[in-house]
């Protein structure tokens, strides 16, 4: 769980909505996870069918603390990206909570921060909503669209903020980023504090004062087969096979014991080299953003 003023950043592995990653993550030690609704809502969207597999639900109570994104920023950005008119996002949102209640998923979520297509008040309209609707925790997130004012109204509402970064280096202010999480966090100093997409080793530790963060960049060695690694960067190339082979094994353990139905993939290599980099990533975490326990 997160702890009000831990002083140390609890980093969340994100991707885990994907029950080989989840596995991988939970075989390495992970206690902090991230994953998007967006496969199961979207799933949801077109069907007008429930799932009752329960997926998310079970993923997530391999973790102390997860996060289930609400997959807009897939949606509008991702594999359907395009302009989504107010109709189309109301079914979202409504997919959106009735999944998670069907599902019975009682972790932490996101909003749907519709800022950037819907403006700024009907993203309140989703925010009140949701709040009356689910039992969840949520993390309400702050974007440039809602300005100072709103961030303060914001601040004033919320006990879970977050920030996102891709956003401020897409606009070319991260630099901002500390600016902001000091002013949320000194305006109201028992917020908890989310950085969305932030786990740069060199600006971790600075951000010890934030709650949580989330990155895919432990993903990077099976994208792009650079191992980034406490000892340094590598290619998963030059990975010995009893470092690989020695982690398939803990992945077929966890595997077999919480995820009995799953079918496992064919590569050895790729679930190993998986796991492996969780377990650096984890080390790397510790040094630099503190206790991950």
């Amino acid at each position: 769980m997160i702890v009000p003023n831990q002083e140390n950043l609890k980093v969340h592995f994100a991707g885990t909505e994907q029950v080989n990653h989840a596995i991988a993550s939970t075989a390495a030690g992970a206690n902090y996870a991230l994953g998007t609704a967006f496969p199961f809502v979207h799933k949801m969207f077109k069907s007008g069918k429930l799932d009752d597999k329960k997926i998310i639900k079970q993923i997530a109570s391999q973790y102390k603390h997860y996060i289930l994104d609400s997959g807009l920023f897939t949606l509008m950005f991702g594999s359907l990206k395009g302009k989504k008119d107010e109709a189309y996002l109301d079914k979202w949102y409504e997919c959106l909570t009735d999944y998670v209640l069907h599902e019975q998923y009682t972790g932490t979520m996101v909003e749907v921060d519709c800022q950037k297509v819907l403006g700024v008040e009907k993203a309140w309209e989703y925010r009140i909503k949701m709040k009356e609707k689910v039992p969840n925790r949520i993390i309400n997130v702050f974007h440039f669209e809602d300005g100072s004012k709103g961030l303060d109204r914001l601040i004033e509402f919320s006990d879970y903020i977050a920030l996102s970064v891709p956003e401020l280096r897409f606009m070319k202010k991260k630099e901002h980023l500390y600016a902001l999480a000091n002013y949320i966090k000194n305006k109201k100093p028992e917020i908890d504090i989310h950085l969305l997409g932030f786990t740069e080793k060199s600006k971790l530790e600075k951000f010890k004062f934030c709650s949580s963060s989330d990155s895919t960049s432990w993903l990077a060695p099976v994208r792009y087969g650079q191992l980034e690694t406490v000892a340094g960067n590598n290619h998963i190339k030059n990975l010995k096979e009893e470092i690989w082979s020695e982690r398939h094994k803990k992945w077929v353990q966890v595997k077999n014991s919480q995820f009995p139905l799953h079918k496992t993939p064919d590569d050895k290599k790729y679930l190993g080299t998986l796991t492996f980099a969780v377990e650096q990533f984890l080390e790397i975490y510790k040094d630099t953003a503190g206790n991950q326990d």
